[in-house]
């Protein structure tokens, strides 16, 4: 292994995607972010450019993430109906660490174990470009949300995201 190979200082999603040949570009953000909206903006994007991977825990110790846009909520019962499961909760920040080896904050969809089910909101997809977490706190991949499909084979597109009820 070469020392002064530059892909040594490559984020694991970034080192994924250059195994596929897609194109992308990294973010690196000067300081702690404390908002999806602080995110957005110092990328250059709208809210709901910036994609969220979440983990959730099911029956039998099993697992999925889901990729939202923006502030989109999941929506629980759908999500258990989806997996024909009564009950699904958040994965704790160990179980995260634990199964994508990434930490909150920095959780990618890319390099994850195979095993893992990816289920990505449709809405991420109506928008050209989006962010997705790179394995490393403070470092984002942008990329064509084409692409972070392509990238994703085994993941299933639906509508996970709840909508807003009309009062």
């Amino acid at each position: 292994m070469n020392p002064h190979d530059p892909s040594l200082d490559l984020p694991p999603a970034a080192l994924a995607l250059e195994r596929f040949g897609i194109s992308y570009r990294l973010f690196r953000h000067s300081g702690p972010i404390n908002s999806l909206e602080q995110a957005a903006m110092e990328r250059g994007q709208r809210p709901e450019q910036v994609v969220r991977s979440i983990l959730f825990r099911f029956g039998g110790g099993r697992f999925a993430m889901v990729l939202v846009a923006g502030s989109a909520q999941v929506d629980w019962k759908k999500l258990r109906h989806h997996l024909g499961q009564s009950r699904c909760t958040m994965a704790t920040p160990e179980e995260v660490l634990a199964v994508t080896s990434y930490p909150i904050g920095a959780v990618s969809p890319l390099g994850v174990p195979a095993s893992l089910p990816i289920y990505i909101d449709e809405a991420v997809l109506a928008e050209r470009e989006v962010s997705i977490g790179s394995g490393v706190r403070g470092v984002a991949v942008i990329l064509q949300s084409a692409d972070l499909l392509r990238a994703l084979p085994g993941a299933e597109v639906g509508v996970f995201r709840q909508f807003a009820s009309l009062m």
